[in-house]
């Protein structure tokens, strides 16, 4: 699990775009990272379409949200498309920077246990420090209303 205060680990991912973007490209700026298994799923559209309706009042606290899964930049595009998602999203085949995080490894899907991507957000600081990790969200929908909630209060 990442530990509030210590600095994330490096990443360099492929956005929608073909751009690479990495942790030094968002220096100096707070970033919400979650990680997601699959777009056009139910739970990943809900928690989606959640950080859209939010992403004024991310972005009036100076917070870029950005989604991460390890769909293809293709998919990335036709998801961002159909649903009017305002935020990058990144493409992590190998799910390299997923495991770095603690958002890919053994869970428990439908009382079964499984390995994959495990839903989970990481607040990042201007410093490039973990300010808050949710490392299980459980509810989807309701997870971007919790997590704005906790920057509101300054964490």
């Amino acid at each position: 699990m990442l530990e509030e205060g210590k600095r994330v680990p490096a990443f360099t991912l492929t956005d929608a775009d073909g751009r690479k973007v990495s942790l030094a490209d968002l220096a100096g700026r707070e970033v919400v990272l979650y990680f997601y298994p699959r777009d056009n799923t139910s739970g990943c559209t809900k928690e989606a379409c959640a950080f859209r309706d939010l992403q004024r009042r991310f972005a009036a606290r100076g917070v870029e949200v950005i989604g991460v899964s390890p769909d293809s930049a293709t998919s990335h595009q036709a998801f961002a498309t159909k649903h009017r998602l305002p935020f990058r999203l990144l493409s992590d085949p190998d799910k390299t920077a997923m495991r770095a995080f603690g958002a890919f490894g053994p869970k428990v899907s439908y009382g079964k246990k499984t390995t994959g991507v495990i839903r989970s957000t990481v607040w990042i600081g201007a410093d490039g420090k973990v300010r808050k990790h949710w490392a299980k969200v459980a509810k989807a929908a309701e997870h971007p209303a919790a997590v704005l909630a906790e920057i509101e209060k300054g964490g």
